[in-house]
């Protein structure tokens, strides 16, 4: 059974790889195919804590250091300053440096401020900081007051209208044909748009829209600067690829210029942001566009336990639609936990109070408090929690605050332990410091307004957000002495100037509140899924089918964010005594207890990781199509038919307990042949077969090459590899020792 990679003994600063080869170590199959597949499109398909990002940076790193790739010609652009930081900080530990990850926007933008001298002439218009104010400015001109609310609403039609690139004249129709729920009348959204337009040319301003619309501009206008660009970048990874609007898109393959220097990672089963123009449609057709993608799933959850996958897997189970029909059905490698909880309280400030108390024990039984995570459908219902969590003394931490290293506190720390490094020696204040963690603690302790102290104040606010920001530097500081033995105040600074640059920051000790959508792409070892009640998941207005299955994906991600404890709770009445007219999500029934059997199924596309090659269509005859056909299905016993969930039992076709006709003579034999096979290659026995797949073998017997490859594990490379070898074993036919196929 594989094994889930396993943790350096100091996760947050691991030993660089020594060699390329060292880079693939600790990969599973699936992911080892992604980090070796450097040719061509490639296609990742990745369910929700499958290792996505391990994947494709250990694929980039693994490029880079065998020399297949050039760090300066690699462009890797996802959709948060957090992920491309995050996947920065990753390639700098794999010794991948010079590697570019952005997002989208910052990429852009950085193209247009150089070439907006060669292309157009002057210096780029200013980037205008806040949309709103030019929206009220936009609304006014029109003649139309918009209160706070429907300013966000109406620069959110804005967005979406230029992201569709969609022009103020076609605005209604596009938008009455995409479902909108329109803040105003379309003809008055629409006028207000084209006035935005205008007042954004006269104040000689652009937005983050214009960034990638110019981009796109300057390189289908130049082509002496698309090539220039083409020279620069020769390979891109785009990560949460079911995200990108047809504006990005349009942008990437100009980026490209019609080569195949790309790959893709996304799972359109997570595709929660449509209402900003994102369609998964672009992840769906990547094979209709791109006929010789490898395509690779992984499907092994090495995040959460196995209640809380099954739970997973059975919402998805519910889905409909084009994105349902290529989920992916998890199989879970972590230990068993606990079940996931279901609780109904008859009012909110009930669940809330119901909600902390859980939180308090979790953190008295020794979970940490920064990995608990509590997260509802709208911002608005995080006041009733934080002030429940105070009351029960619990920290936390509002997600989307400002970024770690851009805090006051986290400045005047860098400013102060800067100066402790270059004092060095001569600083009276690190006379008693007897390593460097003493020495972090004594100089954070003497900060001017609002010092570090070992004790967290009482309470929440600002006193307390200082304090979790300097507790955090003195933890990393802790981390990074055990992990670096003999290192300065002065390497430490260089630490944390590599990061601040990467935005890779450390852990807040701290209950974090998440909207959904905010909590997408984090993880928690406790998660609490509140407010689930028709009206609020789905959302009231969530109105057509498509928007429906949104907000079942919406509630799929928070369920994925689990690792162990997972609660779901809904509250009958708003307030104490009120109505109790609210009924629990339809997400939940099959689900949650006394709501029915689980109507959904398993089978369809659901499939199980692996690889598919490229063949120029999605059709094609013979063993690879029958193989590529037998993985878009769900995988049954071929003794009792029940689904299969379990990696090893997919391995063998039949549930580990179910009776087996095993020819140990052939077994004994392709034992033999997996010896000499590997003794040939220099690689372990496994690169060849896995125990499980050469058992599954030796049970089924293939007869011929379609027999042989819809047996899981045998891809199409290990079929022409192989194929032959097994086939004659099967029959009986007696091979000379060491012989093969070629390659």
């Amino acid at each position: 059974m594989t094994t889930a990679p396993q943790p350096s003994l100091f996760p947050q600063f691991p030993q660089v790889p020594e060699t390329a080869d060292a880079v693939l170590e600790g990969l599973d199959p699936e992911q080892r195919e992604v980090a070796t597949a450097l040719h061509g499109p490639v296609c990742v398909l990745a369910g929700a804590g499958t290792g996505k990002t391990r994947a494709i940076t250990h694929r980039i790193a693994y490029g880079v250091r065998s020399g297949v790739l050039q760090p300066q010609s690699v462009l890797a652009v996802t959709f948060t300053n957090r992920a491309a930081g995050e996947m920065r900080g990753r390639l700098r530990q794999l010794g991948a440096d010079g590697v570019q990850a952005r997002t989208f926007h910052s990429a852009a933008l950085r193209q247009l401020q150089y070439f907006w001298p060669r292309a157009v002439g002057g210096e780029l218009p200013r980037l205008a900081e806040r949309k709103i104010q030019l929206v009220a400015e936009a609304a006014a001109r029109y003649g139309t007051r918009l209160d706070r609310g429907e300013l966000r609403d109406v620069a959110g039609e804005i967005e979406w209208a230029k992201v569709t690139q969609t022009a103020p004249e076609d605005y209604g129709a596009a938008a009455l044909k995409a479902g909108r729920d329109m803040p105003r009348d379309a003809a008055e959204l629409a006028g207000i748009y084209r006035s935005y337009e205008q007042h954004k040319a006269e104040r000689g301003v652009i937005d983050f829209e214009d960034v990638l619309l110019l981009t796109v501009g300057v390189l289908e206008d130049r082509p002496d600067i698309a090539e220039q660009v083409h020279r620069q970048y020769q390979h891109f990874v785009v990560d949460e690829y079911q995200d990108v609007s047809p504006l990005q898109q349009r942008l990437l393959e100009l980026w490209l210029g019609g080569r195949d220097g790309l790959c893709v990672v996304g799972d359109a089963s997570q595709t929660i942001y449509s209402f900003t123009g994102a369609t998964p449609d672009h992840l769906l057709d990547f094979r209709l566009r791109h006929p010789n993608a490898t395509v690779v799933k992984l499907v092994r959850d090495y995040r959460s336990t196995p209640q809380v996958v099954h739970l997973a897997n059975g919402l998805l189970a519910q889905a409909s639609g084009r994105a349902a029909d290529s989920r992916l059905e998890l199989i879970a490698q972590r230990a068993p936990g606990p079940d996931p909880g279901y609780t109904e309280y008859a009012d909110e400030p009930a669940e809330a109070e119901g909600t902390a108390r859980r939180i308090r024990r979790l953190i008295d039984s020794g979970v940490p408090a920064g990995s608990i995570a509590v997260l509802y459908r709208i911002n608005a219902q995080s006041e009733i929690y934080e002030q429940a969590l105070a009351d029960q003394g619990v920290p936390y931490q509002l997600r989307g605050a400002e970024r770690f290293f851009e805090r006051p506190e986290v400045r005047e720390a860098g400013i102060a332990l800067r100066g402790a490094a270059r004092a060095g020696g001569n600083d009276a204040l690190l006379d008693d410091a007897v390593d460097l963690a003493s020495q972090v603690r004594a100089v954070l302790g003497s900060m001017k307004g609002g010092a570090w102290r070992p004790e967290a104040p009482a309470g929440s606010g600002a006193a307390r957000d200082r304090w979790e920001s300097l507790a955090a530097l003195v933890r990393l500081a802790e981390d990074f002495g055990r992990a670096r033995p003999g290192a300065t105040l002065g390497d430490l600074v260089a630490e944390l100037d590599a990061r601040a640059q990467a935005q890779h920051a450390p852990a807040v000790d701290g209950v974090t509140l998440a909207s959904l959508h905010a909590a997408k792409g984090l993880e928690w070892d406790a998660v609490f899924l509140v407010g689930l009640t028709e009206g609020m998941l789905p959302i009231t207005y969530a109105r057509t089918d498509e928007q429906v299955e949104e907000e079942r994906r919406l509630l799929y991600v928070g369920v994925t964010r689990a690792r162990e404890h997972l609660q779901l709770s809904w509250a009958l009445s708003r307030s104490p005594g009120g109505r109790a007219s609210r009924v629990p999500s339809r997400f939940l029934t099959g689900l949650r207890p006394g709501s029915g059997g689980l109507t959904g199924r398993f089978g369809g596309a659901a499939g199980t990781g692996g690889v598919e090659r490229g063949s120029g269509s999605y059709g094609g005859s013979g063993a690879g199509a029958v193989a590529r056909r037998r993985r878009r299905t769900s995988v049954r016993c071929r003794v009792c038919g029940r689904t299969l969930t379990q990696a090893g039992e997919i391995k063998l076709m039949r549930c580990e307990d179910c009776p087996s006709e095993l020819d140990e003579a052939l077994h004994q034999r392709l034992r033999e042949w997996r010896a000499g096979q590997a003794a040939l290659t220099g690689q372990p026995a496994y690169c060849v077969f896995t125990d499980k797949t050469l058992l599954a073998i030796a049970e089924a017997v293939p007869a011929d090459s379609a027999e042989l490859s819809a047996i899981s594990g045998v891809g199409t490379r290990k079929l022409n590899r192989f194929g032959a070898d097994v086939l004659a074993i099967c029959a009986g036919q007696d091979l000379s020792s060491g012989a093969g196929a070629e390659d």
